[in-house]
């Protein structure tokens, strides 16, 4: 049950880091030279998923030393050479919100079976 309840409390912590760069992102839309940012989930991805490696040529699935990776986004490109595309990062936050409103309900199931277990029905 802790297994659980760490798994998910350890991806909605991603969704909120991740809303926070969104934010930062949609606030720098009118800085010019401005780089929009995003966060990479593979850490917590294969902390959840048993990776292994099966052959020679694959990549190292413990190879990774951060939690969640900041990288910069340069596919978009405005007038005074900001890289935010405001519709995109909208997209994303609303993503990011929809996700992590779901873990949090699904910490709150845990919890309440922990309430369940110590006060008995």
């Amino acid at each position: 049950m802790w297994e659980t309840i760490d798994k998910l409390s350890g991806m909605a912590s991603f969704y909120l880091k991740r809303s926070q760069v969104i934010e930062g992102n949609i606030a720098n839309a009118d800085t010019p030279g401005f780089r929009a940012k995003d966060l990479v989930f593979a850490q917590e991805l294969q902390k959840s998923l048993p990776l292994k490696k099966s052959s020679s040529r694959h990549l190292d699935p413990t190879n990774q030393d951060k939690k969640f990776e900041e990288i910069e986004l340069s596919n978009v490109r405005g007038y005074d050479d900001n890289r935010v595309d405001i519709q995109e990062e909208l997209a994303k936050l609303a993503e990011s919100a929809i996700m992590y409103k779901a873990l949090a309900e699904n910490l709150k199931k845990e919890f309440e079976k922990f309430k369940i277990v110590i006060n008995g029905r």
